[in-house]
Formats: structure tokens, C-alpha cells, sequence
């Protein structure tokens, strides 16, 4: 079964102007991606707008990911659904076009109980053969995948993986007390990535890694490897840009920092508005002091 670890970015789905879908600027950012360090990506997540996608713009996303990757890293597909039935259905039929496993969020419809959970991720785990990263976000879904959950899933071995971003950095402890290595741990908030390696995460499914991989690869990389002093300082510079992944408009915010740093298009699909005003112009500044002090201090292209 898959053993993940490393950089796996969240990677945005690029739009036209007008919301259809732009899978050649997607391939292009995927291909940046790869080209810095990255271990693996994951399409569809919520960064990549999963729920404004249609069930057949889902799969031509996970076609082109497949095609742009050529097996250089594996594939993982954000599976965001409301019914048990969707969700297994649809776990197959992302394995039909290419997916390599699977970031399995919970019932986007209800806030199911820790029995309820388990009995969620064990039907999917049960409708495919993917290796599956739980998605645990209970600030954004209210749903909380916790250690004694964790318990009730060691039986099932294609789950593998447990994205946390449940906000307390206490829990990566908590995990490997109540688990041991079981599943790997991934950090899933940007802001916590050099607190989480410490405390043994393995991986990083990063939204600003879509702006700057060379920069996060190299942070996980120097944590690794024991550099804390080293992946501090770069830390240090990127977090406030970092701190943009925790808002709820970090779609917005991260588009328009791949937008400012590499010309990716920034467009979004309504119900998600473009940036104006005020709240635009913070946001710029947050991306173009981050580049500029890249720059001034650490000579990194990206």
C-alpha cells in the first residue's frame, strides 16, 4: 500500500474569465509544480473548487492531471460529496480516469458523529482499492476525525493517510500516542508546517506551494533534514503569506498570488467574486512584500 510523504500541493483548478475550465493552464501549473520538488498533488481539493465542478469537469481535471504527470508523482483526487452512495460512486469512477488515490472529505451534507464517520470512510475505503488521506478540516466541515475515530479505521488498509487541520498542533502528538505509524501524518495548513514536522509529520498538503514550490519544497525539505534554523528563517518570510491559506477566501487569495508570482490566471468560479478594493490591495501587498524579500534575501526564483 502507498506510503506518502513529502510536498503534495493542493493544486487550484485554473479557470477562464468566464468559469469554464482552463485544463492547459492547469497542466502548466502542475508541470511547475513537479519541475520544484514536489512528492505528489492532489486535484479537486476544496482549494481547486471541487464542489462548483460538475461530476464530468471533475474527471477531465483528473485526465489532464494524469497526462501532465506522467507518472512522475502519484495523483490523488479530492472526493467531496454529501451521500454515501456519490461518494462511492464516484470513487470508482475518479479511479476509472486515472486517479491514484484519493483525499476523501467527510459528508459535505451533515455533520456525521464519530460512529457515523468511521462508518463514511469505511464505505468508501470498501467501494475501491485507492489508498485514501482523510481530509480532516472540523473548523471548515464541522466533522472531526480524531484518534479515537482513527482507532475504529486501523482495520481498514487502504486507508493510509490523515490530512490534519483541525487547528490544534497538539493532535500530530495525540495521533502517534494513540496510533503509533498506523497513518502517516500530513500537515494541512500552511501555517503549521515547520510546528508540525517537529512533531513528526511526514507530509504537507500545501495551498501556497501553487505560488512558491521551490521555496515550500525547501522548507520541508531543511525540517527533514534537521535544518531548523535554516527552515525557520525562510518559514519566517513566507508566513504571512501563509497565514492566507487559513481564510475562507484563500481560493481568491492563492489564485492571486500564483497570478502575481508566475502569471497563472487568477479567475474563479462565482459563487467566488475577484478580489477588488481594499481587500485586494492587502492581499497584493502581502504577496509582493513575500516576493520581494525572496528576492532581497534569498535569491530563489520560482
Amino acid at each position: 500500500m502507498a506510503q506518502w510523504s513529502g510536498v503534495f500541493p493542493a493544486v487550484t483548478t485554473k479557470m477562464q474569465r468566464d468559469g469554464s475550465l482552463d485544463l492547459s493552464a492547469t497542466q502548466k501549473s502542475i508541470e511547475r509544480l513537479i519541475t520544484h520538488g514536489v512528492s505528489g498533488i492532489v486535484v479537486l481539493p476544496m482549494l481547486g473548487e471541487n464542489a462548483s465542478l460538475s461530476v464530468k469537469e471533475k474527471t477531465r481535471v483528473i485526465e489532464a492531471a494524469r497526462e501532465a504527470v506522467a507518472r512522475r508523482v502519484p495523483v490523488l483526487s479530492g472526493l467531496a460529496e454529501i451521500s454515501t452512495d456519490a461518494a462511492t460512486t464516484n470513487a470508482k469512477l475518479f479511479q476509472s480516469h486515472g486517479a491514484e488515490g484519493l483525499m476523501v472529505f467527510p459528508s459535505l451534507a451533515y455533520k456525521t458523529d464519530p460512529v457515523e464517520t468511521a462508518a463514511w470512510y469505511k464505505a468508501v475505503a470498501a467501494a475501491t482499492d485507492l489508498p485514501i488521506m482523510i481530509y480532516n478540516n472540523p473548523i471548515a466541515y464541522g466533522v472531526d476525525v480524531t484518534p479515537h475515530v482513527l482507532r475504529d479505521l486501523a482495520d481498514t488498509p487502504t486507508i493510509v493517510c490523515i490530512k490534519e487541520e483541525c487547528g490544534d498542533i497538539r493532535r500530530v502528538t495525540d495521533i502517534y500516542n494513540a496510533m503509533g505509524d498506523r497513518f502517516s501524518v500530513f500537515c494541512g495548513v500552511d501555517d503549521l508546517i515547520v510546528e508540525s514536522m517537529a512533531l513528526g509529520a511526514t507530509g504537507w498538503v500545501s495551498g501556497m506551494t501553487n505560488a512558491w514550490p521551490q521555496e515550500c519544497v525547501s522548507i520541508f525539505r531543511l525540517c527533514a533534514a534537521g535544518k531548523s534554523s535554516e527552515a525557520l528563517q525562510l518559514y519566517r518570510v513566507m508566513t504571512p503569506a501563509f497565514h492566507l491559506d487559513t481564510h475562507v477566501k484563500l481560493v481568491q487569495y492563492i489564485k492571486l498570488a500564483e497570478h502575481l508570482v508566475c502569471g497563472a490566471p487568477e479567475w474563479t468560479r462565482p459563487p467566488r467574486l475577484p478580489l477588488t478594493g481594499a481587500e485586494r490591495t492587502h492581499v497584493a501587498n502581502i504577496i509582493t512584500e513575500t516576493i520581494a524579500v525572496l528576492k532581497r534575501e534569498f535569491s530563489q526564483s520560482s
